[in-house]
């Protein structure tokens, strides 16, 4: 496997590549990842089965999308390919480090700067991605609360119901999370859209986020996930609000988008997040 991604890595770049180094790295529980390393140019891997190549080809998708507004910085694809049995791919490497007070502050102001960016007048996005490894679906929609709510909270729980895991009654849960946003019409902003913690670090050009589900959404669907299982500090939404003022009622629409992500990790690792789901639905009264 290493020598066909060193042979292809050489073919793309053209420029001679073989791996003298590979080192594991932490890439979160979807993904075997690496640095790899010729000795002088070093490249970031991502590893899975062969059949999941469709969740790499739109991770590049939303890295490009992401880089176009020049406010946040992401990594940059360099390959996307197979061998025999798996699916890879590359990005370029840099080090990074733990984020700190000063480091927070700068992120909150380029998302800040990045949601302002813009002309996008529909909710969506040109192709479907993934969340983790679940189907997230871009259907392009003028609404946002349909948008939201039949094809973020809606579609997570029919893949739920599917598996045997029923939270109440859809339609009702859909009708009621559109009536919580019925008012809320914002300005679309280009998402990274799986925006905590574990996917910001620091680097030598400053914060650098990666893993993005991108799509053309409230911005303050970001918000609620940075937010969500925490350690981020509160310098990052001063940077923010030094550019963005946050709109009144995101502490309700904070737990309907965090529903979301609890929703869609309840079908990547099981049942141990459904009674998380259930306290947000019976905070939001969205079984009524």
């Amino acid at each position: 496997m290493w020598q066909a991604i060193a042979k292809q890595i050489s073919e793309v770049t053209q420029q001679p590549f073989s791996i003298s180094e590979r080192e594991s790295v932490n890439g979160g529980e979807i993904n075997d990842c690496y640095m790899i390393s010729n000795g002088s140019q070093r490249y970031f891997v991502k590893i899975n089965e062969k059949a999941e190549l469709p969740i790499f080809e739109t991770e590049i998708e939303s890295l490009t999308q992401l880089d176009k507004s020049d406010h946040i910085f992401v990594p940059s694809p360099i390959h996307i390919g197979t061998t025999k049995e798996h699916s890879f791919l590359v990005l370029n490497y840099l080090p990074t480090k733990s984020m700190d007070k000063d480091a927070f502050y700068e992120l909150g102001v380029s998302l800040a700067n990045h949601h302002l960016w813009g002309d996008q007048l529909e909710y969506g996005f040109d192709c479907d991605n993934y969340l983790g490894n679940v189907l997230q679906v871009n259907t392009w929609h003028r609404r946002w609360d349909c948008f939201f709510a039949e094809q973020r909270i809606g579609w997570q729980l029919q893949l739920l119901k599917e598996k045997g895991m029923v939270l109440g009654d859809i339609d009702t849960l859909v009708k009621n999370s559109k009536l919580i946003l019925h008012n809320h019409q914002p300005k679309p902003a280009l998402l990274h859209g799986d925006l905590w913690h574990g996917n910001i670090a620091l680097s030598v050009k400053g914060p650098i986020s990666y893993d993005p589900a991108s799509y053309w959404g409230d911005a303050e669907c970001d918000l609620a996930m940075v937010e969500l299982f925490g350690g981020i500090q509160d310098s990052f939404f001063e940077g923010y609000e030094s550019i963005s003022s946050i709109s009144e009622g995101f502490e309700t629409r904070q737990h309907l988008y965090s529903l979301y992500h609890v929703l869609n990790h309840c079908n990547m690792f099981g049942g141990e997040y459904m009674f998380h789901a259930q306290q947000l639905i019976d905070k939001l009264n969205l079984n009524e």
